[in-house]
């Protein structure tokens, strides 16, 4: 893939995290600097560096996808941090399952839901 970016920010369809790690991730033989939202509609680049850049406007592409997502896995990168309590109201609101855990448990997990045909998504910050 060329300059290592998604196409318009945007891969439609659902697909496996291959590998991450050295500031990106690799997927649907593309890779991609910077940290990704993996959702039911496709793969979506994320302009998130730590989870305290989190914002309404951030996570509304997750919402946006309805009943079609039942769990987010939430990546926060090497380390696990705590979202706000406004952020964990408005997935209870939603009805939208939440895990926070570290990026690489959060990609590993996603795989293995993935392969259940779970109804899962995961919002991904990416490590060094």
């Amino acid at each position: 893939m060329s300059g290592g970016r998604l196409y318009d920010g945007f891969v439609p369809g659902r697909f496996p995290i291959d590998a991450y790690g050295n500031g990106g991730f690799r997927f649907a033989d593309m890779s991609h600097r910077g940290s990704i939202l993996v959702l039911p509609s496709g793969v979506r680049a994320w302009p998130i560096d730590t989870i305290t850049e989190l914002t309404t406007e951030s996570l509304a592409p997750i919402f946006a996808e309805g009943d079609a997502l039942e769990l987010l896995l939430l990546g926060t990168g090497a380390d696990i941090a705590a979202i706000p309590e406004r952020f964990r109201l408005r997935f209870r609101e939603a009805r939208i399952g939440l895990d926070v855990m570290q990026t690489g448990a959060a990609a590993r997990t996603y795989n293995i839901l993935l392969a259940e045909n779970r109804r899962v998504g995961a919002a991904l910050i990416a490590v060094p």
